[in-house]
């Protein structure tokens, strides 16, 4: 396999303890989404960047797939028992991929910017080796076993460092095979251990935004942060109406459904997501599903309702948006929702790339009243609740 431009390793396999939770800190949600998904996604749409290799813990996989759905990166690999032995796993399965840049980014810092790792790639190039780094604002003491204070240094040559760090591959995976060799498990980061090495390592101008959530309080500021920044809120409605045929399932929610009919109508006929992508779009101001997918296109006759969900949810991400939160509400005499809510509101927190606490699946029936009383279909109502940056005009 020929040598690629720039590879990055992304660690994601530590367990997060300190932050709380029922699970890892990068799969735990901001603004909805999980942690992780923010750097997988950033990344891949850098138009520098060729390959994107990420790094998990062996309990991780679903995790993993949800957090990365529709995001293109290599199959994750997994990590070791330190940070040290998690990037060793990464830079090894890109040995046959030979990237002649790499940049190791933890998965704990889900706010880096574009224009932040370009700076880490513009200065590897040049260098071999760079990290971005903050000047110390604080005043930095030592101090001993009794906390006492043994003396203060001069923050002036002091500077805090931040992820991506990038480097020539070849150099870097040296480093860490000898280190390995050595039995050397204990650097913090790739800087250190290119320092003992070795190897000049050159800082470039971090970001004050560009934080590590490590404790509770950090996702709090995190998702406070993420709120002002998104704060547009909008509101769109979605109804969409679908009639019984004879048939043998139906398709709700992204769930197929064994029944004694099937649903007639445009593409797969999921009433629930056709409200849904009606919603969003409502919420985005930009014409409806049919204006997008004209029933009368031969092509989307028996499509996945999926696709539809995908182009409004690309719509929204183009604009800098995020999904808030998504209720459904579905009226029907048959078949019965209650067995397959939580699928539904999985199958469809999956699509949306957010957490299913976001999504609100309810159902009724009529009554015996009007056509859904009669058995004669089925209607759903959708409300998305989104989030757009301050001063979006579409």
């Amino acid at each position: 396999m020929g040598m690629i431009g720039v590879a990055v390793v992304v660690v994601a396999a530590g367990r997060g303890t300190r932050a709380g939770g029922d699970r890892p800190k990068q799969f735990q949600p901001i603004g909805g989404a999980p942690m992780l998904r923010h750097s997988l996604a950033m990344l891949a749409e850098h138009p520098n960047v060729d390959v994107i290799q990420p790094v998990i813990g062996r309990d991780d996989g679903e995790s993993f797939r949800l957090s990365a759905l529709n995001v293109d990166t290599l199959a994750p690999v997994f990590g070791g028992t330190t940070r040290q032995a998690s990037v060793r796993a990464g830079l090894e399965a890109l040995v046959e991929r030979n990237p002649e840049i790499v940049l190791v980014h933890d998965a704990a810092r889900p706010f880096a910017s574009p224009a932040l790792v370009s700076r880490a790639i513009e200065t590897a190039a040049k260098t071999g080796a760079a990290a971005p780094a903050l000047p110390i604002t604080d005043t930095v003491k030592t101090v001993d076993d009794n906390a006492r204070v043994t003396g203060t240094l001069d923050r002036a040559s002091l500077r805090a460092v931040q992820t991506p760090q990038a480097f020539a591959f070849g150099a870097l995976l040296d480093a860490h095979r000898r280190a390995a060799a050595q039995g050397r498990e204990d650097f913090t980061d790739d800087a250190a251990l290119a320092e003992w090495a070795g190897l000049p390592v050159t800082v470039f101008a971090g970001e004050a935004g560009n934080i590590k959530l490590t404790n509770p309080e950090d996702f709090m500021r995190a998702e406070t942060t993420q709120l002002a920044a998104l704060g547009d809120v909008r509101m769109g409605t979605g109804i969409d109406v679908h009639a019984f045929v004879p048939g043998d399932h139906i398709t709700l929610g992204g769930i197929r459904i064994a029944h004694d009919r099937s649903l007639t109508g445009h593409s797969d006929a999921d009433v629930i997501l056709h409200a849904l992508v009606d919603a969003i779009l409502g919420a985005l101001a930009d014409g409806d599903i049919g204006v997008h997918f004209p029933p009368s296109d031969p092509q989307w006759r028996g499509a996945s309702s999926d696709k539809f969900l995908r182009f409004a949810l690309d719509r929204l991400k183009a604009r800098g948006g995020c999904i808030a939160h998504i209720d459904i509400n579905v009226v029907c005499e048959s078949p019965r929702i209650g067995p397959h809510r939580d699928d539904m509101r999985a199958r469809i927190a999956e699509l949306a790339g957010i957490d299913a606490t976001r999504v609100g699946v309810k159902a009724t029936t009529s009554e015996k009243l009007g056509f859904t009383g009669r058995g004669e279909g089925i209607v759903a109502y959708a409300t998305a609740t989104v989030r757009l940056p301050w001063g979006d005009r579409g």
